[in-house]
């Protein structure tokens, strides 16, 4: 049974790069250009387009389906009728300003168009709809053959990551994916020069146009000596992909509360009396009750992004943790030795400690937390899942991490080993 795993690895690892040296590396690629036209490397289009004169135009602000019609050549009554000849196979009410069509005219004895016998309409890079536009009318819908590349990218900060990784020819949508699978590792938001993503990930391409970054299936962020690997393992059931070279998943759950507590005295409310202005105002957080010099830690890992008085907040931490959830700790006595903003914490490191600075009646926790720039209920807040590797995983894993690290360390700095080399 092992050996036959072991076996699979293999062909798999060598197949990465095969496909790679194939398609080149993703970092010494150049930018690709948008397709030229609409219609360009349609399949079973239907007609011989080269036989025909043809005119393109975009979708403008105010066109419906039979005025764009009616100005290309179409007679009121034809554009009504080809309009129900798309009945349930093209909704004409879901133009979109801005979309690519191309119509096509038959020429007449001068070779000037003459009577309008096609038109074919971009819906998406993949997909367009066709329009035959005398009678009898008929629609049909056609599609671009797409292909699946597995690439390698390098990539090193020196402005920002989006600037650095279109400049690489690396498609942004490998920046989403990447913000989702280190959100929990990686302050998006405070990446500094010399930071580095090492990727090795497989993508879907329509023509001259990346549709989508399919799968990442390794990945390295450095920042200075330090590695966070990441390795796609798809656990059934779990709804874990993405681990540590631990084992420990990508995404992390928030402790339940950033303090051993006695009780919790104010709860979350749009609507509380405050205790001293006796006005109703909004407390959108939670009040641990505590005694004064009790620890504070953060919820989560995180960058402190605020570490000052403020007011009626007394001393106060804020943390963002990733592009989703941040949080603050207020009223504090003192902050922990060190604190500085910019700095990345650890779930359950020391922030500060218990007080009763700023507004407050006596020492407690105000704990306050926003998702999306929102605030939330610290209480009802959902922590995603953060279910461990099962054991009888373990061996499948270690196999898949030692995979996926050969062939994307092989392939670093536009280098690929005289060793692989030799074996393809």
């Amino acid at each position: 049974m092992k050996t036959g795993i072991s076996f699979q690895l293999l062909i798999f690892a060598l197949s990465c790069i095969c496909s790679i040296v194939s398609c080149r590396h993703a970092e010494t690629a150049e930018v690709q250009p948008e397709p030229e036209s609409v219609g360009d490397s349609l399949t079973d289009i239907g007609f011989a387009p080269d036989s025909l004169i043809s005119v393109e135009g975009k979708i403008g602000r105010g066109d419906y389906f039979s005025s764009v019609m009616v100005r290309l050549g179409m007679t009121a009554e034809n554009a009504y009728g080809l309009s129900l000849a798309c009945d349930s196979v093209f909704d004409v009410r879901t133009l979109r300003i801005g979309q690519v069509y191309r119509a096509f005219y038959s020429p007449d004895s001068t070779g000037q168009k003459k009577n309008l016998e096609y038109v074919i309409y971009d819906k998406d890079p993949v997909n367009s709809m066709v329009f035959k536009c005398r009678p009898p009318f008929r629609v049909y819908e056609i599609s671009r053959p797409v292909v699946t590349e597995r690439l390698y990218a390098d990539v090193t900060i020196s402005t920002s990551l989006w600037n650095d990784m279109v400049a690489a020819g690396v498609s942004y949508l490998m920046i989403l994916n990447l913000s989702d699978i280190y959100a929990w590792t990686v302050d998006f938001f405070g990446l500094q020069k010399g930071d580095r993503f090492r990727v090795l990930y497989d993508q879907k391409v329509c023509g001259d146009r990346v549709i989508a970054v399919d799968t990442i299936r390794y990945a390295v962020f450095t920042r200075g000596n330090e590695d966070f690997p990441a390795i796609m393992y798809n656990q059934k059931d779990s709804g874990n992909i993405y681990w540590n070279d631990r084992g420990e998943s990508m995404r992390k759950e928030f402790l339940k509360a950033p303090l051993k507590y006695s009780r919790i005295s104010s709860g979350f409310s749009y609507s509380r009396k405050h205790p001293i202005t006796r006005r109703v105002q909004p407390h959108t957080g939670v009040d641990y009750a505590a005694p004064a010099g009790t620890p504070v830690v953060s919820i989560g890992d995180g960058t402190v992004t605020g570490r000052k008085y403020e007011g009626a907040g007394g001393n106060t931490v804020r943390i963002r943790h990733n592009s989703v959830y941040s949080t603050a700790y207020l009223h504090l006595s003192r902050f922990a030795p060190g604190l500085k903003v910019g700095q990345r914490v650890r779930q359950g490191d020391v922030i500060g400690y218990v007080g009763s600075t700023g507004r407050s009646t006596g020492p407690h926790l105000d704990f306050r937390v926003w998702k999306n720039g929102s605030p939330i209920n610290p209480l009802k807040m959902e922590s995603p899942p953060a279910e461990p590797l099962k054991e009888e995983n373990r061996a499948l894993f270690e196999s898949a991490k030692i995979m996926y690290k050969a062939v994307a360390d092989s392939l670093y700095a536009e280098k690929i080993a005289p060793e692989l080399m030799d074996v393809l």
